[in-house]
């Protein structure tokens, strides 16, 4: 922490720098946890260093992706719990890029607030760093910003950038895909991180005591349970597609089945997605029941229990089962390809 720097005049007009130092300091021993080889130099310069290891590939491809973790933010705020938003930042952007076969390697994040609480912006980034090594990658930077009189003094946004890295003739696209093909689902902890604005309204957050146990989800809050991370799948994709021929993967984001499953599969096929085999949290029962919200929107908002869906052939859908158990997912057979129809049809 530089001892000589401190501005009154900047100090005056809202921000204070000597709180960016504090929670840097705070924040190390988080980011420490998340080295890997080819991490280069520690936090604190003006960019993050990384040299990737790129012995027994052909033709490195690096993949990128970016994203936030919506108003999910807000009931984090309500709740006072702001350790594991920051996981929900790191599966956003890790579980997409992963959909193509990458390996995330290195993530960097952005936290805005309109007051720099050290011991905030610490808890923040200790999630980020669970993420991190949830997915097997190094948080090498980021940027805490205070925008005071542009948010509340309270008010903070979060988002990460992952990069990662697949040899390119291992990238996964649907060119593969054929009718008969099985779709697997791995399921998700919850509603992960999209539909928010939805949930909110629902609920009402700001008004409303969602910290109060309920007795449908055996005595855990409504608030709590929503605010569950979302499931990072990086080291169980990764590990299957090194058992099995692995034709297509989607992440389960914002539309739900009815946006991003078609991602994975040819124009011409479908999706026949066999609708009494979703395996489905009560939490959303309790949405759709509280909101009065229609069946299909349901399914087109969130995950309704399915954070990823990958298409495999018949005959090897049994293994990608076994290698999907003995990495911590409890997948199961969600659906076929069809041709033609509806590109997601829910029988």
């Amino acid at each position: 922490m530089p001892k000589d720097s401190f501005s009154a005049s900047y100090a005056a007009a809202g921000v204070d720098i000597t709180a960016g130092y504090r929670a840097v300091e705070l924040m190390k021993e988080h980011i420490a946890r998340t080295v890997i080889p080819g991490v280069i130099g520690d936090v604190g310069g003006f960019g993050g260093l990384f040299m990737p290891q790129l012995a027994g590939m052909k033709a490195p491809v690096l993949v990128s992706g970016t994203d936030g973790v919506g108003t999910k933010i807000r009931l984090a705020q309500r709740l006072g719990i702001h350790d594991t938003i920051g996981i929900d930042c790191v599966a956003m952007c890790a579980n997409d890029v992963v959909c193509c076969g990458a390996r995330p390697l290195f993530f960097l994040d952005y936290i805005a607030c309109g007051r720099n609480v050290p011991e905030r912006v610490a808890a923040i980034v200790a999630g980020v760093a669970e993420g991190c090594v949830q997915a097997g990658c190094a948080l090498i930077g980021g940027e805490t910003a205070e925008h005071p009189g542009v948010m509340p003094p309270d008010d903070y946004d979060l988002a990460g950038f992952v990069v990662g890295i697949v040899d390119r003739e291992k990238i996964l696209d649907n060119s593969a895909i054929r009718e008969g093909d099985v779709i697997l689902a791995l399921p998700s902890s919850g509603v992960h991180s999209n539909g928010f604005s939805l949930v909110r309204k629902v609920f009402d957050i700001d008004r409303e005591d969602i910290a109060a146990p309920c007795a449908a989800l055996d005595g855990a809050p409504v608030g709590q349970t929503l605010l569950t991370p979302t499931r990072i799948y990086v080291k169980a994709v990764l590990a299957l597609t090194e058992a099995v021929t692995v034709k297509g993967v989607s992440h389960i984001t914002g539309g739900g089945f009815y946006e991003n499953i078609p991602r994975s599969i040819p124009e011409g096929l479908s999706a026949r997605i066999e609708k009494g085999a979703v395996r489905t949290p009560v939490i959303f029962d309790i949405i759709r029941r509280t909101g009065s919200i229609p069946e299909r929107d349901m399914f087109n908002t969130f995950n309704m229990g399915v954070g990823m869906t990958v298409v495999v052939s018949p005959d090897e859908a049994d293994r990608a089962l076994e290698v999907l158990k003995a990495n911590g997912e409890d997948g199961y057979v969600l659906g076929h390809i069809v041709r033609g129809g509806e590109r997601v049809q829910l029988w």
